[in-house]
């Protein structure tokens, strides 16, 4: 049985509770947005859901750039956890989710991407690394020391 926070969470962003893991009438994926919001328990009871983990933004991202958008360490866990692509790059500018956390300064997530065996030597489409985007010494000290 669904807890019932997580059926309002549903509801209210317009999903289905019988089809938890489908999109709504929006395009939105439920497990992007529950990242993107850092909803934990309710990435973890779409996980359980066995929502697909390659589904996409209209942006192209995936739900792991989601979770390091919200900060949400317990999200990118379950993501990480679950078998997210850690690495996957966006078609669009071939930024991974390390790229990403790096370049706009989210020093506790690069550490845990890092941690979780994010490849630090992805290039962008550009040829940018996170290193090359680092804003920040710790950012820096963190990807130079790899």
């Amino acid at each position: 049985m669904m807890k019932s926070e997580i059926w309002d969470w549903l509801q209210n962003n317009y999903f289905s509770v019988t089809q938890p893991t489908l999109q709504n009438n929006s395009g939105i994926w439920p497990l992007i947005l529950a990242s993107q919001q850092g909803c934990c328990d309710v990435v973890n009871f779409l996980l359980e859901q066995q929502a697909a983990m390659d589904v996409l933004d209209r942006y192209g991202n995936n739900a792991l750039w989601a979770a390091c958008y919200a900060e949400n360490s317990g999200c990118i866990d379950a993501l990480i956890h679950a078998g997210i692509d850690i690495n996957y790059q966006n078609s669009a500018s071939g930024a991974t989710a390390l790229i990403y956390a790096a370049s706009s300064g989210r020093e506790k997530v690069v550490e845990q991407l890092l941690a979780a065996g994010a490849d630090p030597k992805r290039q962008t489409h550009d040829d940018f690394t996170a290193l090359d985007l680092a804003p920040t010494r710790k950012i820096l000290k963190l990807l130079s020391q790899l």
